[in-house]
């Protein structure tokens, strides 16, 4: 590094899990039972992380009731609907919204998202991921999921259509000009004329290209396919990793499957799930864990461990490890199974001690202690390669982030590895990537 060079920086994000990662952070005495859906309670996640300068906020999103709603809240709100309204009530945070291809039309999405893109100027994203459960598949009238590999080649068609339309306008094709009356180039207009295995597009889209030329491109998956459609479309990943030896090899993957498809050595931000449980003590930090977890009915915590294992429950005992015998899930989310596998097996932990260990959740790290303690293990991966940044999952909301942003933001500005303010407006400029040029498709005016 030469003293031009500027200074990599850390990449935050938060995950906007309603009431927050905890199952049972719902039933703290200042949480709002309708959290989930009020858009003023994201609006208010939206404006203290804004306030913390994070890069964005990610709305997960489910097209069905894909947990156990008797005893927690559920992703309710459509994610791209409500960061409209997000947007609007924030100057300069990233909206980043996960919209499935299994249950989608390209042409709608890319619109959806230039939209979103147009009326934030320049701060839309989209988590691109694919649809495994049969709720969400009985929804939208078929008997049983999309098989694994039909969801990828799915998802990486679906995606070349999107980013076609999004390019299938100039970047000056709007001309608008009142003294010679022509609104619109229609010679910088070119139709996509897609035909494929899965999906017939014309185009061109109906509005300009978006101000980032496209939204930023995220991607979730930990599956092979997964990796790979991450390595041809993501410029960010969120990742889920239980060790720094782990998240170290897969960053390190994803990098050269991109450089391998002549996209450059660094091509991918990878950033890994993290849940954070803060105390002004250890001892204060783990209380606060433990009595969360306590608030979580057992039944809940283990029907959803086996849900991630892909496993009937009757295989799980609380106080026995994990069964000898547990084989990848042909379908399912590969990422969790993994790293949920990786930490009971390293640790040799009981059914009972991983799911305290998870904080009743399901395969993302979690970090019990104080601000300085966090502070430390964010910066280890960080400086090690391990992660470009981290997708922040606090265990209650809005508390779980005031308190990350109040402790342990200031500790990352003072090591000089987090900004103390927005340089850029769009989502593009705080993640550090470059706006893509989009293609000339001039031909003659009709």
């Amino acid at each position: 590094m030469t003293a031009s060079t500027p200074q990599r920086q850390l990449h935050l994000n938060i995950n906007a899990l309603h009431s927050g990662f905890v199952p049972s952070a719902w039933r703290l005495p200042r949480s709002d039972v309708r959290a989930f859906v009020d858009v003023q309670h994201y609006v208010r996640l939206a404006r203290i992380a804004e306030a913390g300068k994070f890069d964005a906020i990610f709305l997960a999103d489910n097209a069905s009731i894909a947990d156990q709603i008797h005893f927690r809240p559920i992703t309710a709100l459509e994610p791209t609907l409500l960061l409209a309204s997000v947007a609007a009530a924030t100057t300069h945070i990233g909206l980043v919204a996960t919209v499935s291809t299994s249950y989608n039309e390209p042409y709608n999405i890319a619109r959806r998202f230039a939209t979103l893109d147009h009326l934030s100027g320049g701060r839309a994203g989209w988590n691109v991921v694919t649809t495994a459960d049969a709720g969400s598949a009985r929804n939208f009238g078929r008997s049983a999921p999309i098989e694994h590999g039909q969801r990828y080649a799915r998802a990486d068609e679906f995606t070349r259509i999107v980013k076609a339309l999004w390019d299938s306008w100039e970047d000056d094709a709007f001309i608008g000009d009142k003294n010679t009356g022509r609104f619109v180039d229609t010679g910088k207009l070119a139709p996509v004329a897609h035909h494929g295995t899965f999906f017939d597009v014309h185009g061109p889209l109906n509005l300009p290209r978006p101000p980032q030329g496209h939204p930023v491109l995220f991607q979730a998956g930990g599956s092979a396919d997964g990796r790979e459609l991450a390595a041809l479309h993501a410029e960010a990943v969120f990742s889920a990793s239980q060790s720094f030896e782990e998240a170290l090899a897969y960053k390190r993957e994803i990098n050269a499957r991109a450089e391998a498809l002549g996209r450059g050595p660094h091509a991918v931000k990878i950033l890994p799930g993290l849940t954070t449980i803060i105390g002004a003590t250890e001892a204060q930090a783990r209380q606060r864990r433990d009595e969360l977890v306590e608030l979580i009915p057992w039944d809940y915590s283990l029907n959803r461990l086996a849900g991630t294992l892909g496993i009937p429950v009757e295989r799980l005992r609380l106080d026995a490890p994990l069964p000898e015998k547990i084989a990848l899930p042909a379908d399912g989310n590969h990422t969790f199974f993994r790293a949920t596998l990786a930490l009971a097996r390293r640790e040799r932990l009981t059914v009972r001690e991983l799911i305290r260990e998870l904080a009743g959740g399901g395969g993302h790290r979690v970090i019990v202690g104080t601000p300085d303690q966090i502070a430390d293990d964010i910066e280890h991966w960080f400086r090690h390669g391990a992660a470009d940044g981290f997708n922040l999952m606090p265990d209650a909301l809005p508390d779980g982030l005031q308190d990350f942003v109040d402790g342990v933001v200031p500790i990352l500005q003072r090591r000089g590895i987090f900004r103390t303010e927005y340089e850029g407006t769009t989502l593009r400029q705080h993640l550090g990537l470059q706006r893509p040029a989009g293609r000339t498709v001039t031909r003659a005016a009709a």
